[in-house]
């Protein structure tokens, strides 16, 4: 969390498959500027030190290997084992460091796997009366738990989501709890209350580029990076007398 100290913008690195969508990786990249910070795309054949980060996304792509949280692996389902093997070490390193993580689609899907839970390897045959919808247009309507983190950021109770996923959580990893899911039962979000930012979300919130409320994600997965950052700076300078010439941002609640 250190890394922060020195430089303008804090730096969010994004996790994604070696071939996967630019559109996607665009449209982090986007929604990351606009909140304040620079990014980085980190896949198994360009790596990236996650030392070096501020705050993690780990974004959506591929299903993830069946076989990490106990399940058959099934031939028709494309995975990705280098990536799955990058994202798990990635989240190690986060929570060694205390880094703010947004999991987005697979990657809040990964976030669980990391902390030992499983997932439904095909929501349609546990949640029959979930709709076949596929869409980057918000589409899905979630209801949000109100005492949440994600409650807090997205400021309202229900809202409507994309879904382009047919995968979901299914046995909640250690720490985490649900807090949004879909009409049909279907978990779509998901924290860690006693971190400071751990979130997943099952949509993607980098494409509702328009939607104020989606783009907060971002906005404070990057002011989180920014207030810890600050109280490390505050913790130094109390230490060492000064630190002549280091960003200070200001710690934003929330």
């Amino acid at each position: 969390m250190a890394a922060i100290i020195g430089r303008a913008r804090p730096l969010v690195g994004i996790t994604a498959s070696v071939h996967g969508s630019r559109i996607a990786g665009w449209a982090n990249k986007l929604a990351l500027r606009r909140a304040g910070a620079s990014s980085v795309r980190i896949t198994a054949e360009a790596p990236f030190p996650i030392e070096q980060l501020d705050a993690l996304v780990v974004g959506g792509g591929d299903d993830i290997d069946a076989t990490l949280y106990g399940e058959s692996a099934r031939p028709q389902i494309r995975i990705d084992p280098q990536r799955d093997r990058l994202e798990l070490r990635a989240l190690d390193t986060a929570a060694a460091l205390g880094l703010p993580v947004l999991g987005i689609c697979r990657g809040s899907q990964m976030i669980n796997v990391h902390r030992g839970g499983s997932l439904h390897i095909d929501i349609h045959e546990v949640y029959e009366e979930a709709p076949h919808m596929r869409t980057v247009l918000p589409r899905k309507r979630i209801r949000i738990v109100p005492d949440s983190r994600l409650y807090r950021i997205l400021g309202i109770g229900e809202c409507r989501v994309n879904a382009l996923h047919h995968q979901s959580v299914d046995r909640v990893g250690d720490g985490l709890r649900v807090v949004a899911r879909e009409r049909a039962g279907v978990v779509q979000g998901i924290e860690a209350p006693a971190e400071p930012f751990l979130i997943g979300v099952q949509w993607h919130p980098e494409y509702l580029v328009a939607d104020r409320r989606q783009q907060a994600l971002f906005h404070q997965l990057v002011a989180t990076a920014m207030g810890l950052a600050s109280g490390i700076a505050a913790q130094d300078e109390a230490a060492d007398g000064s630190l002549d010439g280091v960003v200070r941002p200001a710690r934003v609640s929330g």
